[in-house]
């Protein structure tokens, strides 16, 4: 496993395999693995002749006031989970590499990045898709992987790739939870003992919406009334958005269907958690 800063040196070396036939698969991440992640990883490996993990805290996703600077990192620890994985390549960029100065250029994916996370956060997945399109034009993956838990970015980096005729194929990989059914997230490690349990609080009213969707409830108000009850029974928690959404277009629904996504975004204290599942599915 070699490690791999400059964005320059990344490329050179992806050409010369490439250039051998071989093909790359890529696990875009901001680092402090976890399971989800090595879930990833793992299919990676499968799905490519070279693995490559990057590692990049990226700033230009981060609004005013987030969690930047107090991002959990631990390299260390991220290099073992990689190669225990069976990564090849680690892409490890300083931001001023990834964006240097008079750095002016940056891609909008202007419907599906405004509702949902989009509300609050409003630069945010400008910041999201630049940097994955430039992960691509470095690593000049065959195929990149990501996790279903931030399904909205998913739609947004599957739209990019699709409008700007950029030669990858997106894999979204599902959820991977705790055994209490929490979502994996690196933001989790935030969380004090009890506020850990209310944050259980996001998968019991996805559950109980699924639960009424199976019993025949398709109306959403009926859904969302349920949903809402169900997450401030919770001490510590505030609900941004519940959203009931079609899965490919992210438009809001009235009536909910096969593959209707619910979305949300729930504070626990000071923690910002998201989650997500479409109706129907098992």
């Amino acid at each position: 496993m070699k490690t791999v800063e400059a964005p320059e040196i990344m490329q050179e070396i992806i050409a010369k395999e490439k250039a051998q036939g071989k093909t790359v698969a890529l696990v875009p991440t901001m680092g402090y693995l976890h399971k989800g992640h090595i879930s990833l990883l793992k299919e990676g490996r499968k799905q490519g002749d070279i693995l490559v993990l990057s590692v990049f805290v990226n700033p230009t996703q981060f609004g005013a006031n987030e969690d930047l600077d107090k991002y959990p990192r631990d390299i260390n620890s991220d290099l073992k989970i990689a190669e225990e994985n069976g990564v090849d390549y680690v892409f490890t960029p300083k931001a001023e590499l990834m964006y240097p100065k008079g750095f002016q250029t940056y891609i909008e994916v202007e419907e599906l990045s405004r509702p949902m996370c989009g509300k609050s956060r409003p630069t945010h997945f400008r910041g999201v898709a630049t940097v994955v399109c430039k992960l691509f034009n470095i690593v000049m993956p065959d195929v990149a992987l990501f996790g279903r838990k931030d399904y909205q970015q998913l739609a947004v980096i599957k739209q990019m790739v699709s409008d700007l005729n950029i030669t990858v194929r997106i894999l979204g990989m599902p959820i991977v939870r705790e055994n209490d059914g929490l979502a994996m997230s690196s933001r989790n490690v935030y969380l004090s003992k009890e506020e850990r349990r209310s944050s259980l609080s996001l998968i019991e009213a996805i559950n109980t919406a699924k639960k009424m969707f199976a019993e025949g409830e398709a109306k959403v108000s009926e859904l969302r009334e349920k949903v809402v009850a169900t997450i401030n029974s919770y001490p510590f928690t505030s609900i941004e958005y519940i959203d009931f959404r079609d899965s490919e277009s992210l438009k809001e629904q009235e009536q909910a269907k096969e593959n209707t996504l619910l979305a949300l975004a729930v504070k626990i204290g000071e923690t910002r958690l998201i989650d997500n599942s479409l109706l129907g599915e098992g």
